[in-house]
């Protein structure tokens, strides 16, 4: 029944004041293996999710990169590609990435809603009585295993369609697969580092907020996790 990271990071400001010991870097520390994907997939066993589920969704996550890289390949591109005479155009090749880096980061999300057991979880741990305990862990059960297989029933529908897609893609436009990789490397790069810089920014305003006790500083919380749910 101890809190771990995603428990004392959601904290209320009163029971952060008791309960939060932490220093800034490890508070930034509990943000990177929550936020950052990799750390979170392979490394990060203190939380209430399938290990075997997270690294699973870490492969999906880097297909669905792949596959809308390439769905934004369209005749504009390919022709910029034969007139630099198939040389990669970053600044061309700019706006194509963060677009489908956007829209591969909201489909991992809408899809982590499934993968992911903690938050139904932690809302367990909430009811600390024992009145009808058995009759909640079968609830909880029966809801784990409804999430588990639509997200393996979706997962395969998304694998199937990109593996199909990219075969064709990649069989036709042979040329190209240079670039798509690339384009994937780079838009799923940047998923792997921004959390390393946009989650010093919380700790910024909770460690202050929480180091001096007599002074109420509720509104820096508060500042802080907003930006951590980013």
């Amino acid at each position: 029944m101890a809190y771990n990271d995603q428990e004392i990071n959601n904290l209320h400001y009163k029971s952060a004041l008791k309960y939060d010991k932490r220093t800034f870097c490890e508070y930034y520390m509990s943000l990177i293996k929550l936020k950052q994907v990799l750390v979170f997939s392979f490394f990060n066993s203190n939380d209430y999710n399938s290990k075997i589920i997270k690294i699973d969704s870490f492969f999906i996550n880097f297909t669905i990169y792949y596959c809308v890289n390439a769905l934004f390949f369209n005749d504009n591109t390919m022709h910029k590609i034969y007139e630099d005479q198939g040389s990669f155009n970053f600044i061309y090749q700019l706006p194509q990435i963060i677009y489908s880096s956007l829209i591969s980061t909201i489909l991992n999300v809408l899809l982590k809603f499934l993968a992911l057991s903690e938050v139904n979880i932690l809302m367990f741990k909430k009811y600390k009585e024992k009145e009808n305990l058995d009759k909640r862990v079968t609830n909880l059960n029966d809801k784990l295993k409804i999430k588990f297989i639509l997200y393996f029933i979706v997962g395969t529908i998304i694998l199937l369609f990109c593996w199909y897609y990219l075969s064709m893609f990649c069989a036709i436009y042979r040329n190209t697969q240079y670039h798509l990789i690339k384009d994937t490397l780079i838009s799923f790069g940047l998923s792997l580092v921004y959390p390393f810089g946009i989650y010093l920014l919380p700790g910024i305003f909770r460690i202050p907020s929480l180091s001096n006790r007599r002074k109420k500083r509720q509104y820096l919380y508060k500042i802080s996790q907003f930006i951590q749910i980013i």
